[in-house]
């Protein structure tokens, strides 16, 4: 039993298909007797207290404000390796996967604001669908093995890291509200701390873990989303120590399991619980649901396709090495799987007296995530080969 399971967590698909799990399990607890005892558990109030310092949030808010900044320290660490020496190191590897970001959030985002641009509270969720889930979106490419070129994962991956860091930029301009002064002052010294570590070549994490608290706590109360600390530290953390180790990478590989297999499906099970009852057909298609559905199904691939054509086009940038645009058309519309990214910006775009669309908004994206990955999934197992790793 114990050797399955190392087998089993040792797969690229095994993070897609725990978080499968987690929306199948928050989905059942939702919509049965246990919905009660559910909600309950998540809307728990959990405090932390230090003379003055007061932290006092509910089991959901600690899950979306503090495993999360985690997830998004992950990310911009994957960001930050990417530009310097991987996949987004150069102009020619960058172009395209930076091209197909952008129209990959413009397009889901004008087809949401096509079936909401009347409703003024509505118009909040315009970014939800903008976003690529990267682990669901890997996990789902990795169920077809060896299949897949490298130059294919590579594209996706890259496309999915361009588009994470410009979901963070959305959050930092239109997702913050009510900024606290002193607090921002606090998080621009924690920065230059930060800063000054990177510059004098501390390359052990614990300092910047002290500072980093500093960070979070401080944005946490500025009233920008604390998971943009996460990205911060990670720029921070050098990637290279003058022995040659790279203490990036090291938090990086020490990061990922936990990413993947605790916080991931934590937040997707704190977040998939949406309860059906009293929803019908035409619930389906209101505005909201349908805007983020169709933003993620139709929006996500057909603007990652044509800036990416236009860019081919006009020179600005190459098609991987042996990939063609058969092969590119499917893993556009495996990106439509916005999942974690999507539901987490819902989470930030209905609250107080517009949470009631938050329900709308997770059963968008649960089927417009779902629908991208089945027909990504069965597209791409259809134009790739049988074997080997030419394409």
């Amino acid at each position: 039993m114990e050797r399955a399971i190392r087998n089993f967590l040792s797969q690229e698909s095994a993070g897609g298909i725990l978080l499968m799990i987690s929306v199948v399990v928050a989905m059942i607890f939702a919509n049965s007797p246990l919905s009660g005892m559910y909600q309950g558990f998540l809307e728990t109030e959990m405090q932390v207290r230090l003379g003055s310092l007061d932290i006092d949030k509910t089991l959901i808010h600690w899950i979306n404000d503090g495993l999360m900044a985690i997830f998004f320290m992950l990310i911009g660490l994957e960001v930050k390796r990417e530009l310097l020496e991987g996949a987004l190191s150069s102009r020619a590897q960058a172009s395209l996967p930076t091209f197909a970001a952008i129209g990959g959030m413009v397009f889901p985002a004008a087809v949401y604001l096509i079936f909401n641009y009347s409703d003024p509270i509505t118009q909040a969720g315009w970014a939800i669908p903008a976003a690529t889930d990267i682990a669901f979106a890997l996990g789902i490419m990795a169920l077809l093995g060896s299949r897949v070129p490298v130059a294919l994962k590579v594209f996706l991956l890259a496309l999915a890291i361009i588009d994470d860091l410009g979901v963070v930029v959305i959050i930092a301009l239109f997702y913050s509200t009510d900024l606290s002064t002193i607090s921002l002052v606090i998080a621009a010294a924690a920065i230059v701390g930060l800063i000054g570590l990177n510059r004098k070549g501390v390359t052990s994490l614990a300092p910047y873990g002290v500072v980093g608290m500093i960070l979070w706590i401080a944005v946490l109360k500025s009233g920008v989303h604390a998971t943009l600390a996460g990205v911060i530290i990670a720029f921070c953390i050098p990637l290279r120590a003058k022995d040659g180790s790279s203490p990036s990478e090291s938090l990086e590989h020490s990061l990922h399991p936990w990413s993947t297999f605790i916080i991931l499906p934590i937040f997707a099970f704190a977040n998939a619980g949406v309860d059906l009852s009293g929803m019908s057909l035409s619930s389906l298609l209101s505005p909201v649901p349908l805007g983020i559905a169709l933003g993620l199904l139709v929006g996500k691939p057909l603007g990652i396709m044509l800036f990416s054509f236009v860019a081919v086009k006009l020179k600005l940038a190459v098609l991987p090495e042996g990939m063609g645009w058969r092969h590119i058309t499917p893993v556009a519309v495996m990106c439509g799987i916005g999942f974690t990214m999507s539901m987490f910006i819902s989470s930030l775009a209905f609250t107080g007296d517009s949470q009631m669309y938050g329900d709308y908004a997770r059963l968008g994206i649960l089927l417009g995530s779902l629908a991208s990955a089945l027909i990504g999934y069965f597209w791409l197992s259809k134009v790739l080969p049988e074997k080997g790793e030419k394409a």
